[in-house]
């Protein structure tokens, strides 16, 4: 049996191939980016022309009460609640994921001053994704926090009683190894640290439950897998029991308890909404609720499911045609996020090789190929696709093209 023909046995018997549909595709393009940039929704275009058109262009401001623009930070924050493991009331959907680590880290900061006497330590791990790191860097610049780096397998070494906050990120953008939790989360408490988590390459791919491992904080973005689109709002969590000592510092008027009061001191929301800062991105906001609302009826458990299946196949296929690459990725399928890393020497090239090919990947410096499979929308014959396309190149060497090998400002 052929590669081909063991594709089309799995797509026939695919639950999830009738929600491919539902996605804007481009003839003739394998789509392995969706854990950098998820594909269109179908139905995202028609929301925000009601948006646009009806609400904003008929409705002006009286949209704010009349169509719920005022709540929705709130309504879509308590949409992917349920995808993340946690209460409506503990999840808001608003800025960055850069703005609410910073918040988050201040914040259990600010904590752990009132509740250990001065706290300060953060500890992460070398290679998280940059901006987490900047973030601590940031603070510590202003004398608020102290950086601690300690590789992955080091990292319960390094917890001990100066530690305010483990911020750890469950699937790594780079190679997609996953953190276990629950361990770490545990650990951390018993030395009296608080855990923020980011999870912004696990929303919408991998089964999360926040609330069963005990984690104080996360936070997450909407643009890969929930498909939220390019710059897409981010959500933060923060537990329940945190709520009543939560103080932000990005002490912006949406977070307020009383915003339209317009008063000159600042009281925060009680609950998750003083999160917020400025003014809530209506548009954005839209478009990042049709995503959350199919990843939704798709079910995160099916989706892991099928994810892993799809990068399994992947590697066999990898594995048949005998391409000399050497896998970063975990080799077990139940310890990686929803992506595959390949080495090689020549990765950059190579990849724009592919897009030139109409396979979309992306390259992670220095020499790392990365796929992402985002299993609403993918099919086992784009692995095979995609593979074929890859041993074509390096049997060729089409990447040595000159052109391919001209850095781009996005990689």
């Amino acid at each position: 049996m052929t590669l081909e023909d063991t594709a089309c046995e799995l797509d026939a018997a695919d639950p999830l191939a009738r929600f491919r549909e539902r996605f804007v595709l481009p003839e003739g393009v394998v789509y392995l980016d969706g854990n950098s940039l998820g594909a269109l929704p179908r139905a995202t275009p028609a929301a925000m022309a009601r948006v646009v058109e009806r609400e904003w262009g008929e409705g002006l401001i009286r949209s704010w009460n009349e169509a719920g623009w005022f709540e929705m930070g709130s309504r879509v924050g308590a949409k992917i609640a349920p995808l993340i493991g946690a209460q409506p009331s503990e999840v808001i959907a608003c800025d960055t994921v850069s703005a609410n680590l910073f918040k988050l880290i201040a914040a259990a900061l600010e904590m752990q001053r009132e509740a250990t006497g001065g706290r300060t330590v953060i500890l992460s791990e070398p290679g998280n994704f940059p901006t987490d790191i900047y973030m601590i860097q940031g603070l510590e610049r202003q004398g608020l926090a102290t950086q601690r780096l300690a590789p992955r397998e080091r990292i319960l070494e390094a917890l001990d009683e100066d530690v305010a906050l483990l911020m750890l990120t469950h699937a790594h953008y780079k190679t997609g190894e996953l953190f276990d939790m629950s361990a770490l989360t545990k650990a951390a408490h018993e030395v009296g640290a608080l855990v923020l988590w980011d999870l912004s390459h696990s929303t919408g791919a991998l089964p999360v439950d926040l609330n069963a491992v005990g984690a104080d904080f996360a936070t997450g973005c909407g643009y890969k897998y929930l498909c939220g689109g390019p710059g897409a709002p981010a959500f933060a969590f923060v537990a329940e029991r945190h709520l009543p000592d939560l103080k932000q510092p990005l002490t912006g008027w949406f977070g307020h308890a009383r915003p339209f009061a317009f008063s000159d001191e600042y009281e925060a929301a009680p609950g998750i909404e003083q999160l917020q800062c400025g003014t809530s991105p209506v548009l954005a906001l839209t478009a990042l609720e049709v995503g959350v609302d199919l990843i939704a009826e798709i079910g995160v458990e099916r989706l892991s499911a099928k994810s892993r299946a799809l990068s399994e196949f992947f590697l066999e296929c990898v594995g048949a045609l005998g391409l000399a690459l050497d896998l970063v990725s975990p080799a077990n399928s139940d310890a990686r996020g929803s992506q595959l890393s390949l080495r090689h020497k020549e990765a950059y090239a190579i990849c724009q090789a592919l897009i030139a090919r109409g396979v979309i990947g992306d390259f992670r410096d220095p020499d790392i190929l990365r796929f992402g499979f985002a299993p609403a929308y993918l099919r086992f014959g784009d692995m095979v696709s995609a593979v074929r396309e890859l041993s074509d190149v390096l049997e060729n060497g089409d990447w040595r093209r000159d052109e391919f090998s001209q850095r781009l400002t996005v990689t």
